[in-house]
């Protein structure tokens, strides 16, 4: 492998190499930053308060296997993310807590699992190198505190890819090829692109055929390396089995809905005609991965030669991983539909990638500058706008206008405790004040921050403005809802269909509110004025940058055209 300390003159980094003797440091650092805030917020908009009300809704009724919202089965995606969130829920009884608990484990298994696989490859050193360079990427930590299913599947994903480096590279076990394709196939009954490690064996291939790097793994029999495809069908039907039986058996539609949607649409249509998040094939590289994947973006220009030198070389540690990152890339990239997310999976394998030269790194001073520099103006300029916006500065201020919440205190104090970090420790070493910035950052948010943050992220304004019009007993009915609005209703909520358009809804509704007990929660932009009366309305206020209101029985227009509704009514009642 070629050595990159040539690159610039080297310099004393004993303070950093400490870090990288024991496993300690680490796991104190990856729960720390992980963990901190966990049980101070509730579930956020987008996807959050979907998977806790999902979640929540199986406990509650005992309704597992096919996971819905208020009674509507959601056939987006499959159960297994749910299903970790319900379990933790089930537990701990606590949703602030175990809506997250899924997301911070699934980041720490992927830490260990890069740690453990870069040890095997490399040294001890290498791996809690490629274990820290993964801690403090922008996006991975984001991810792990998040509830959605991507951090999840990014576990799923490098346990696939852990278990073929392992079988390809290390130990020549056959278990571990198989727990390669088991995962996978996890991965796929998780989020559909569980089978991405599979690409894997397409660098490896390639250099089987045209190097000498088979001659380091034991002779391995085709229906050896095919019986993979069985083994990821076998835990897909895990659930798909289960499933198809069900539906079968049940002889109800909104089954066969599901069935159909999330073994179609939600799969080979979303993928190759997405309906939504459109961008251009050069999305990933030109906005997500400059910015999401800081601070290894930066490091990237000085890697491309000792990339090529260790391609040059067959060299298969670098080889199978780089190769598998740029094919996701290119696999993401030919789909209409992105989102930045989707390649989260790419990073635990470029780290283990650039970990290996991390001595060369350390010894690039441009790049030590300019991580240095980005962190203090990052520091100074929080500290510069959170004054200004306590002195009151109207371009300052009006910046806020639409949020709701004035952050001054935060950046403040984001600011100033990454500042004097850094011109404590930057005597020590500039390498010191990503991580710095970077752990003041999420430490200072995940939990002032969410305390600030929570009440105007969530509709509890709505419902205590609700109260002092309405009594405890009364009934909601929502039109165009989002999920948070029932996850969060102290009252028995009821709704006309999740994709079911405006109009129709509205007309639902209209026939719904039949009683003065009954009540339409509603943004104001969506009243047909036709059919209610405007002026007769509870005001409830501003939440998520949209006005609300309360339609009561009297706001009905008895002149109105809706004729009568056949729109399917759910209901969903908490148990509290």
């Amino acid at each position: 492998m070629v050595n990159l300390s040539t690159i610039d003159r080297p310099f004393q980094i004993e303070n950093i190499e400490r870090l990288f003797i024991s496993c300690w440091p680490l796991l104190i650092s990856a729960i720390a930053l992980v963990f901190v805030g966990m049980g101070l917020r509730d579930p956020w908009p987008a996807d959050e308060p979907r998977f806790a009300l999902i979640a929540k809704e199986m406990v509650e009724t005992g309704q597992w296997f096919f996971p819905a919202r208020a009674q509507e089965l959601y056939p987006d995606k499959p159960p297994i993310f749910m299903w970790s969130i319900a379990l933790c829920y089930w537990v701990s009884g606590s949703l602030r807590f175990s809506f997250l608990l899924p997301s911070a484990l699934s980041a720490l298994l992927t830490i260990f699992l890069v740690y453990d696989i870069g040890k095997r490859l490399w040294t001890k050193k290498i791996g809690l190198i490629a274990g820290w360079l993964l801690l403090f990427s922008f996006q991975f930590l984001l991810q792990a505190k998040t509830a959605q299913i991507d951090a999840m599947v990014c576990a799923w994903i490098t346990l696939g890819c852990y278990g073929l480096l392992r079988f390809c590279l290390v130990d020549r076990e056959y278990k571990w090829y198989a727990l390669a394709w088991f995962f996978m196939g996890i991965g796929v009954i998780t989020k559909g692109v569980g089978f991405l490690p599979l690409l894997m064996l397409i660098p490896f291939g390639i250099l089987r055929f045209k190097s000498k790097v088979g001659s380091h793994i034991a002779p391995t029999s085709l229906w050896t390396w095919f019986s993979g495809v069985f083994i990821m069908l076998g835990a897909i039907g895990l659930w798909f089995i289960p499933m198809l039986l069900i539906v079968a058996q049940s002889d109800n539609p909104s089954f066969e809905l599901y069935r159909d949607n999330i073994l179609l649409k939600q799969t080979v249509t979303r993928y190759a005609d997405s309906w939504h998040h459109i961008k251009p094939a050069w999305y990933y590289v030109t906005a997500v991965i400059p910015i999401f994947w800081l601070p290894l973006s930066l490091m990237l220009p000085w890697l491309v030669k000792p990339w090529i030198a260790a391609f040059r070389e067959c060299d298969p540690r670098i080889i199978l991983p780089i190769g598998w990152v740029v094919l996701v890339i290119i696999f993401f990239s030919l789909s209409p539909g992105k989102r930045g997310v989707y390649i989260l999976p790419a990073l635990p394998m470029l780290v283990l990638a650039i970990a290996p030269y991390y001595q060369a790194i350390l010894n690039i001073k441009l790049l030590k500058t300019l991580l240095f520099v980005m962190c203090l103006i990052f520091s100074i300029g929080l500290t510069l706008v959170a004054i200004l916006g306590l002195l009151d500065v109207n371009a300052i201020t009006k910046l806020t206008s639409k949020i709701d919440v004035e952050p001054w205190y935060l950046f403040l104090s984001i600011g100033l405790s990454s500042l004097f970090g850094i011109m404590a420790l930057v005597r020590f070493s500039k390498w010191f004040a990503w991580p710095l910035f970077f752990s003041a950052l999420w430490l200072v948010y995940s939990t002032y921050g969410y305390v600030l943050r929570n009440n105007i992220s969530t509709p509890i304004s709505i419902y205590e403005q609700t109260k002092r019009h309405i009594d405890q007993n009364a009934e909601i009915a929502l039109v165009s809802f989002s999920e948070q609005f029932i996850l969060f209703s102290p009252y028995r909520i009821y709704h006309f269909g999740y994709h079911t358009a405006l109009g129709p809804q509205l007309e639902a509704a209209y026939q719904w509110l039949s009683s003065d007990n009954r009540f339409v929660l509603i943004e104001d932009e969506q009243i047909n004025a036709d059919c209610f009366d405007t002026t007769d309305v509870f005001d409830l206020g501003f939440a998520h940058r949209r006005h609300w209101i309360l339609l009561p029985y009297s706001a009905k227009r008895s002149d109105c055209s809706y004729g009568h509704s056949e729109v399917e009514i759910f209901t969903y009642e908490a148990k509290r």
